[in-house]
């Protein structure tokens, strides 16, 4: 689970797939989403020359918004071989963004959920999130408190402009810049158990604390009906 062996080979193939300059070292920012103002790519657009001057590069999948697609086609004539944009989705190659690149820059305005994060953190790629929704439940912040408890499994910021954002991606870079403390962050995103087992549990330890027969009850039900339980 938390094997980042691969994850240089990964980058650098999509690298070249994508027609981006193959350099291992530079940080390469990925973004997979619709392109919509909700999920704030009118901001992300803002902030691209900023973060090809702090010597990231950055790949987007995606679509939407045609305007705003069309703002981001723009940013990658602008930047050849630093920026490069795929209009429109394929599983295939969105997994394979997700698996090379090292930040991903998922903020939006609100999220109920987001499961794009939840990806990327099990790839060892970090996501960038603004704290709503589902993106606050799901990302710890890579503060300096959360990276030397272990805890710390991305990056978040508060306020919906480009200034905001842009100094959480720059945190996002100086960390990447710290090898040893990048790699902890990575396999503690990695660790992340989002399935239903553990919030089965939970549940299951509630139900006993408000009603201990029933809930022992429901548990030799479910332990009666599990497939290989020996059917008479």
């Amino acid at each position: 689970m938390q094997n980042i062996a691969g994850k240089r080979v990964c980058k650098t193939a999509l690298q070249g797939e994508l027609g981006l300059e193959v350099d291992s070292e530079a940080a390469l920012a990925v973004i997979v989403s619709r392109i919509t103002e909700q999920k704030m790519a009118d901001v992300i657009v803002d902030t691209l020359p900023r973060i090809i001057e702090n010597g990231a590069q950055c790949a987007v999948v995606g679509d939407g918004d045609r305007l705003l697609e069309r703002r981001f086609e723009l940013a990658a004539q602008q930047h050849p071989g630093r920026i490069a944009v795929r209009i429109g989705y394929e599983e295939p190659l969105a997994h394979r963004v997700l698996a090379g690149g090292d930040i991903l820059l998922h903020p939006a305005r609100f999220e109920p959920c987001g499961l794009t994060q939840l990806y990327a953190m099990r790839y060892g790629t970090l996501p960038v999130v603004r704290n709503t929704g589902g993106l606050c439940d799901t990302v710890v912040d890579a503060t300096d408190r959360s990276v030397r408890q272990g805890t710390a499994t991305g990056f978040a910021f508060e306020s919906v402009n480009s200034a905001d954002m842009l100094h959480c991606i720059e945190r996002a870079l100086a960390l990447y810049s710290q090898p040893f403390a990048w790699r902890k962050v990575q396999r503690q995103a990695m660790a992340q158990d989002f399935g239903w087992s553990e919030s089965a549990r939970h549940y299951l330890a509630l139900y006993r604390d408000l009603a201990p027969h029933a809930a022992v009850t429901s548990a030799a039900m479910a332990d009666d009906l599990a497939p290989n339980k020996a059917s008479g």
